[in-house]
C-alpha cells in the first residue's frame, strides 16, 4: 500500500489536494488514474521521496519489478531513513524469488525502527523461503511480542512451527491468529493443513470449510478439502464439486495443488492442466545461472537423488537397493536428503549406500543447487515431485543439466526444466506422450524392488486376524482417500454376487470406517461383511496377505507399493486400466510378473472377472500358482535388472545432451 507519510510538496493547499486524490485512487485500486496523477506531480518536484516511493509501490502493484524497484531505491538514495518503502521492496523482492535481497532491506528497516513487528514477520517469512525455519520462528516471536495483537504473524508463526513437525504447537499459534481475526481465511487454511499431519481430519475438513466460507477464491483450497473429505469417504457432493473443480482448473485457476487430483480424475488433459497452473504459480523456471551448468563428459556419470523420503517410506522401500547396485565403475551416487530427521534403518542403510550422503535439510534451495553443482551432477533425480517436504525449488533453478521424475509424484510435473519422467510403455503409451511436458524415458518395468527384502515368516490364520472362517475374503489396503464411489459401487455388486464373501480393506480413522459402513448398506449389502484391518508391524503386515483371496485395486489411483506387497506375498491383484499414470500402475506391475490375465479394462470387466475368480477356486488356484511360479524370475523383482536398464537410460541421456542434442523419448 502507499505511504500515508506526508510529501515535501506541501506548500499549497491546491497541492496537497492533488497528492490526496492521488493516495485515495491508489488506495482504491485504481492504479492507472493514480500513476497519472504522481507522474504530474513528479514532473514539479522529481526528488520528492514520498511520491517517488509510493509511485513505485504502485509500479510493483502493476508486475513492473523493474520500474519499481529503481523508482523506490531512487526515493531511497535520496533519503535512506525510510522503513516502509524498504520494507515494501523487501516484500516485492521476495515474491520475485529474491528472499536473501529481501532481508538486507529488512534488515535496514529495523535499523531504523527495531520495533518494526511487520519488518520481523517479513523477514520470517524470507527466512522461511529459505528453509531456515528456526531463525523464522525466532523473527516471528520478535513480531508477536512487539505487537500482541498481530494475527498475521502468529499464523506466519504456525507455518514455521509445522515446517518444524512441531504440530501441537503449530495449531495454538493458528487458534491465536483466529482468536484475534475470526475472519482470518489463510489461518483457518493452515490450520486444516495441521491437523491433517496430526490425524484430526474431521476437525480439518471443518477448518478448511470455514476457510472457503471467509474466501472462496483462496488458492488451492478446493483441492485440499476434497482430498480431506476422501480420506474420510465423505462423497455427498462429491460430482459436483469435482465437476466445479476441474472447470476452475480449465480457467487456469489455482483451485488445487496436484496431488489430489490422482485420486478423483482419470483424464491426463487435467492433471497436466494442474501441473502447469501450480508450477507457473509457485515453481517458474529461474534461469539466472542456467549458462553456468557444466555439460562436459566425464569418466564417470555423476548422479544426484533428491528425496525427503531417505527413511522408513514407500519410496525408499521401493528403491533402496538402486543405490547399492550401480556400477561404481561408471557412476558416483550422491543422496540429497531434506527430509525429517528420523536416522531409522532405512535412513541409515541408503546413508551407507550412496558415495556420498548430503543432509541438505537446512539449507536453502539455491545453496542446494550451488551444492549440486560444485560437485558437478550430470543427472539430479527428484523423488518427490509434489508430495510432502517436496523441494522443487531446488529443480526449478537447476541443480543439473539432466533433472528427471521418478517415483514419487505418479504424473507430469507440468515444468519444462523437468527433462525426463521414468515409466515404462504399460504406464505412458505412445498415444499418451502428448499428457506429459517431459520426455519418456523408458524401462522395461517402471517399479523399482528390493530384491533382499525376506517373506516373514510369521503366519496367520483367519481366527487370529478375527475374520470368518470359510468365507472368500477380497482385499484392499490403500488408503482411503483412493476409495471413490465408483470404486465401492464395484466392490459392493461383487460382494453381492460372491455368496458369504468378504471385504477386507484399511481405513485409518474412525470417520471412515462409520462412512464406509453406510456406504455399503446403502448399497445393499449387510456391513457385517466389511472388515477394517488394524495397522500392523511390516512383517505382520505383509503376511496378512496370505490370509486373502484376492486383491481388489482401486480406480483412478491404483495400488502401488501395496499391489507389489501382496504380489510378492503371492496373492493376485485384480485391475482396471485407466488412461492416467497412477490408473495404469497396477496393469503395469502385474505386466512385470507376467500375469496381464488380471488386468482389465472396463468396469463390468473387472466385475465380471472377480466374480468369476472367487466362484471358480481351480481357475483362481492356476492364477496363484503361477504367480508363485514367476515370483522368483519375474522383471519386476529383479533390481540388478532394473538397475542395468536404469544405467543405460542415464548414459543415453547424457550422450544425448553432451552431443548438443534435446531430449527425446528413449528406450532402455
Amino acid at each position: 500500500m502507499p505511504s500515508q507519510k506526508k510529501s515535501n510538496l506541501m506548500s499549497s493547499s491546491k497541492q496537497a489536494q492533488v497528492i490526496q486524490e492521488a493516495l485515495s485512487l491508489h488506495q482504491s485500486g485504481q492504479l492507472d488514474e493514480a500513476e497519472i496523477y504522481y507522474n504530474k506531480l513528479l514532473k514539479q518536484s522529481p526528488k520528492d521521496t514520498f511520491l517517488l516511493s509510493n509511485l513505485g509501490t504502485l509500479k510493483l502493484q502493476k508486475n513492473s519489478l523493474e520500474d519499481g524497484i529503481k523508482l523506490i531505491e531512487k526515493s531511497l538514495n535520496i533519503d535512506s531513513n525510510q522503513p516502509d518503502a524498504l520494507n515494501n521492496l523487501g516484500v516485492v523482492l521476495q515474491r520475485h524469488n529474491r528472499p536473501i535481497d529481501a532481508i538486507d532491506k529488512y534488515d535496514r528497516a529495523i535499523a531504523i525502527v527495531p520495533s518494526y513487528a511487520e519488518a520481523f514477520s517479513n523477514r520470517g517469512n524470507a527466512l522461511m523461503d529459505l528453509n531456515r525455519f528456526d531463525e523464522a520462528l525466532d523473527n516471528y516471536n520478535h513480531a508477536v511480542n512487539i505487537k500482541p495483537d498481530y494475527a498475521r504473524a502468529f499464523s506466519n508463526r504456525g507455518n514455521a512451527l509445522k515446517n518444524l513437525n512441531r504440530f501441537d504447537e503449530a495449531l495454538e499459534s493458528y487458534d491465536q491468529a483466529i482468536a484475534l481475526n475470526p475472519n482470518y481465511a489463510n489461518a483457518f487454511s493452515n490450520r486444516g493443513e495441521t491437523l491433517i499431519k496430526l490425524g484430526q481430519i474431521e476437525k480439518a475438513v471443518d477448518s478448511y470449510q470455514r476457510s472457503i466460507l471467509l474466501n472462496p477464491d483462496l488458492d488451492y483450497i478446493l483441492g485440499e478439502l476434497l482430498n480431506a473429505k476422501m480420506r474420510l469417504c465423505l462423497w455427498n457432493n462429491l460430482s459436483k464439486e469435482l465437476r466445479d473443480l476441474k472447470t476452475k482448473i480449465k480457467k487456469n485457476e489455482k483451485a488445487s495443488n496436484p496431488f489430489p487430483l490422482l485420486s478423483l480424475t482419470d483424464e491426463p488433459d487435467i492433471l497436466k492442466k494442474v501441473s502447469e497452473n501450480y508450477v507457473k504459480d509457485k515453481y517458474p523456471a529461474n534461469t539466472q545461472q542456467l549458462n553456468d551448468l557444466s555439460k562436459s563428459k566425464k569418466s564417470k556419470i555423476k548422479i544426484g537423488y533428491f528425496s525427503p523420503d531417505f527413511r522408513s517410506h514407500p519410496v525408499s522401500t521401493l528403491t533402496a537397493e538402486i543405490y547399492e547396485l550401480h556400477d561404481r565403475d561408471q557412476f558416483e551416487i550422491h543422496g540429497f536428503y531434506f527430509g525429517p530427521v528420523t536416522k531409522d534403518e532405512m535412513n541409515r542403510r541408503i546413508s551407507l549406500g550412496v558415495d556420498y550422503f548430503h543432509n541438505v535439510q537446512s539449507l536453502s534451495d539455491d545453496d542446494v543447487v550451488k551444492l549440486s553443482r560444485s560437485i558437478d551432477i550430470d543427472i539430479a533425480v527428484d523423488l518427490a515431485g509434489f508430495t510432502d517436504f517436496q523441494r522443487m525449488g531446488i529443480f526449478s533453478r537447476f541443480a543439473a543439466p539432466i533433472q528427471v521424475s521418478y517415483i514419487g509424484y505418479l504424473g507430469t510435473m507440468g515444468a519444462d526444466y523437468y527433462d525426463y519422467i521414468l515409466a515404462d510403455s504399460t504406464i505412458i503409451p505412445i498415444k499418451n506422450q502428448k499428457y506429459y511436458t517431459e520426455k519418456i524415458a523408458y524401462l522395461p518395468s517402471y517399479q523399482a524392488n528390493d530384491s533382499k527384502r525376506i517373506r516373514p515368516e510369521i503366519s496367520f490364520n483367519r481366527k487370529d486376524l478375527g475374520l470368518p472362517e470359510g468365507s472368500f475374503i477380497f482385499c484392499c489396503f490403500n488408503n482411503t482417500y483412493k476409495i471413490t464411489p465408483k470404486t465401492f459401487d464395484s466392490w459392493a455388486r461383487i460382494l453381492k454376487e460372491v455368496k458369504g464373501s468378504i471385504l477386507l480393506i484399511y481405513a485409518d480413522n474412525e470417520v471412515a470406517k462409520t462412512n464406509l459402513q453406510k456406504e455399503i448398506s446403502n448399497r445393499g449389502v449387510n456391513s457385517s461383511r466389511l472388515f477394517f484391518g488394524k495397522r500392523l508391524s511390516k512383517f505382520e503386515y505383509l503376511a496378512r496377505y496370505r490370509v486373502a483371496d484376492l486383491f481388489l485395486d482401486t480406480q483412478p489411483y491404483n495400488a502401488g507399493t501395496t499391489a507389489s506387497d501382496a504380489l510378492w506375498m503371492g496373492l493376485p491383484v485384480l485391475t482396471l486400466c485407466g488412461n492416467s499414470f497412477p490408473a495404469r500402475m497396477a496393469a503395469s506391475l502385474l505386466n512385470a510378473v507376467n500375469i496381464p490375465e488380471l488386468i482389465t479394462s472396463t468396469q463390468d470387466e473387472y466385475e465380471s472377472l472377480a466374480i468369476e475368480l472367487a466362484s471358480k477356486p481351480k481357475k483362481l488356484k492356476l492364477i496363484k500358482d503361477k504367480l508363485d511360479g514367476n515370483i522368483s524370475t519375474a522383471s519386476l523383482f529383479d533390481s540388478h535388472k532394473f538397475t542395468k536398464s536404469l544405467e543405460s537410460l542415464y548414459h543415453k541421456m547424457v550422450d544425448r545432451q553432451c552431443n548438443g542434442l534435446d531430449p527425446d523419448h528413449i528406450y532402455e
